[in-house]
């Protein structure tokens, strides 16, 4: 497996790429827009495709890459389901996984230091954000922390994992790497409590100056969708309203580009296909299945996702790959579900 830990001076933030092979698919975990062509550098050397870039949180002491590296690559943006960013591609949770060719983070919902903090556990390791630190705990008082909520995270979830488990964590301001599970038990101060009530008042007590980017960074990683349509020219974006009746059109063809779970957990459009969005190259091109139903009459093809993200992507792919009558569905299956259109189990 590739594992490269990079790291931030400017914010102390720890990022992650993995990748099960060189020349495979990569996901990126907690990047820096300031480190974004660091990371892109690192992964044309290492001949790796990056599909997936995901924050364990919404970061208040630096602006997060995942704009820029889906502006720039075109990969899928990933954070939890109680994440206050307006758009990303895939909102996980709490027992899903989050999967590239050859590596599989389970997803572990792991609020207190923010009320949308994630952990992250792949076989050996967990990436654990901001929620454990090494020999610290993430603070609890803005972004609506809890230290309770904290408490349980890490005692009742985090604490249960073997103490071989390596620990990765977001951020570090001490010079360490990496710690172990049973490493925190023994040596962490914070988690030498005997009670809840204890660790609430020492998380309490903390009376830490706000980090220095809060006022620019929580707004600027909570607006990092990318924009749906264009008001000069919005032929390429159709409104649920609009895309509704033409279910029953034979001259349109609604195009699925959401993973296994997400279409198990939310429903499918009727009469829709799948051509997930990761291997959508091999469908837009000369032989594959969309370039050849595109072809068919001057069939419509509508593309749609979770929350229009991906399937605005998909517009600029499938028109790269001279694809002409192309849309999306703004908002995605959350906007269809939300205005009532019809829905397949």
């Amino acid at each position: 497996m590739i594992f490269r830990q990079m790291f931030d001076s400017t914010s102390s933030t720890y990022t992650y790429i993995l990748a099960s092979r060189r020349g495979g698919e990569a996901m990126i975990i907690d990047p820096v827009l300031e480190k974004v062509d660091q990371y892109l550098r690192v992964l044309e050397e290492l001949d790796c495709k990056l599909v997936k870039a995901v924050d364990t949180h919404v970061h208040a002491d630096h602006i997060t890459g995942l704009g820029a590296l889906r502006n720039k690559t075109r990969c899928v943006t990933v954070m939890g389901n109680e994440s206050s960013a307006d758009i990303v591609s895939m909102r996980v949770r709490e027992g899903e996984s989050i999967d590239v060719d050859g590596v599989s983070l389970n997803v572990m919902y792991t609020p207190g230091h923010t009320d949308d903090s994630y952990c992250f556990l792949l076989e050996d390791r967990v990436f654990t954000g901001d929620t454990l630190l090494i020999r610290g705990t993430g603070r609890t008082d803005f972004q609506h922390g809890d230290p309770r909520a904290q408490y349980d995270s890490i005692f009742n979830k985090l604490l249960k994992l073997p103490s071989d488990t390596l620990v990765y964590p977001a951020h570090d301001y001490k010079g360490e790497t990496v710690s172990t599970i049973g490493e925190e038990m023994a040596y962490n101060p914070r988690l030498q409590v005997s009670s809840i009530d204890e660790y609430v008042d020492i998380m309490n007590g903390l009376n830490l100056a706000d980090p220095k980017m809060i006022d620019v960074a929580v707004p600027a990683n909570q607006a990092i969708g990318a924009p749906q349509s264009d008001e000069d020219d919005a032929s390429w974006a159709i409104s649920v309203a609009d895309a509704s009746p033409l279910v029953q059109d034979t001259d349109a063809l609604f195009v699925d580009l959401r993973e296994d779970h997400e279409r198990r957990r939310d429903g499918t459009i009727p009469a829709s296909v799948h051509a997930p969005y990761k291997a959508l190259d091999d469908f837009v091109q000369p032989g594959g299945m969309l370039h050849y139903e595109a072809a068919q009459g001057d069939k419509q093809i509508i593309f749609y996702c979770a929350y229009g993200e991906r399937s605005a992507l998909a517009v600029q792919t499938a028109q790269d790959a001279g694809l002409e009558r192309v849309c999306h569905v703004i908002g995605g299956i959350d906007a269809w579900k939300s205005e009532g259109g019809p829905l397949d189990r």
